[in-house]
């Protein structure tokens, strides 16, 4: 295993010290927590995501101006703990309540409800929005359902963007819940990821092979087979998604491509330029797109395919929307 780390058993607490200082003009680090929070709360409803470490720049690139006050980080592919999501809670709120983002995994299901139930004790009003946007397999490891991936970006700035506006508590649940209904991802493989402390890649994939549907922990897909073209394997996903949605052709829609940590950019946009032809076949209107490393998996090689069915204009502007955050460009 090569590293450019110190103490594999330290890796994330000085990966927040390094991302706080890096960005000290945005966020700021709870002392004796692992939350981050924006130096300039807002006087609107928090919005506070988080979830295990290794998917940087989620979730705590995300924190600022226009997206998440605060992210609350786990160790390595583990939920924080409901007292690191309960101070996460506390710090974002103005007194019109926190609306928790939570990818849909048994451990930050369970952690962030139990913060929530500890932070109305104190008299805290808090809402979730649970987000279940990959569809390419259910009940799998860590999960009961769908689990939760890069969709959940385009959560953040959407919500991100109505919170800004003064939407209430009860508006953004419920047009997060709306939201993530409209959002469908799927991802493929070509190597896997490796956990600092493990040491060895989470499963392995033969040099000619690759693995449709892989979850952002490692988790098993639903094929593998020899190695594709982007051509074949943007066809393979579209296809995927096209099970999931009922393509309009006076549909708008959005297209996210997300790197998965070690695929450059250059594959990334080739690859994009695959999707672009297969959905041109439908007929479909593509109103946004964005590629780039947004919910990684350590030094897992692939990418994954996000699409949004849009509802109107007003979301389409809300991601068009300028943000103050280390890592939204």
């Amino acid at each position: 295993m090569k590293k450019i780390i110190n103490d594999s058993s330290r890796v994330v607490d000085e990966m927040i010290e390094g991302f706080c200082f890096a960005h000290q003009e945005l966020v700021k680090k709870i002392d004796d927590y692992r939350v981050i929070v924006s130096r300039d709360i807002e006087n609107q409803v928090g919005l506070v995501s988080g979830g295990g470490s290794g998917h940087e720049p989620a979730h705590a690139g995300f924190v600022g101006e226009g997206m998440l006050s605060a992210a609350v980080c786990g160790e390595v592919f583990s939920s924080p703990t409901p007292d690191q999501v309960l101070e996460g809670i506390k710090a974002s709120d103005n007194g019109q309540g926190v609306l928790l983002v939570v990818k849909n995994y048994t451990g930050d299901v369970l952690n962030f409800d139990m913060a929530k139930e500890l932070a109305e004790m104190e008299d805290i009003a808090v809402e979730t929005v649970l987000v279940d946007d990959d569809i390419a397999v259910e009940d799998s490891t860590y999960t009961a359902g769908k689990r939760g991936v890069a969709g959940t970006i385009f959560v953040h700035k959407i919500l991100g963007a109505y919170a800004r506006q003064g939407k209430t508590l009860k508006e953004l649940k419920e047009l997060g819940d709306d939201l993530v209904g409209r959002i469908k991802t799927i991802g493929v493989a070509l190597t896997a990821a490796t956990v600092p402390e493990v040491g060895k890649p989470g499963f392995n994939l033969k040099a000619d092979e690759l693995e449709y549907g892989v979850g952002i922990h490692g988790e098993p897909g639903y094929l593998r087979e020899t190695l594709k073209t982007s051509k074949d394997i943007a066809k393979e996903l579209v296809e995927k998604l096209s099970q999931s949605f009922t393509f309009k052709e006076d549909g708008q829609y959005g297209v996210l491509v997300n790197g998965l940590g070690a695929t450059p950019l250059m594959e990334q946009y080739v690859f994009l330029n695959d999707v672009k032809k297969e959905l041109a076949e439908s007929n479909m209107q593509i109103a946004y797109t964005k590629v780039g490393n947004y919910m990684t998996s350590l030094d897992m090689a692939g990418l994954s395919l996000t699409i949004i069915e849009f509802s109107g204009t007003t979301e389409i502007a809300a991601l068009n929307e300028e943000v103050t955050t280390p890592s939204w460009g």
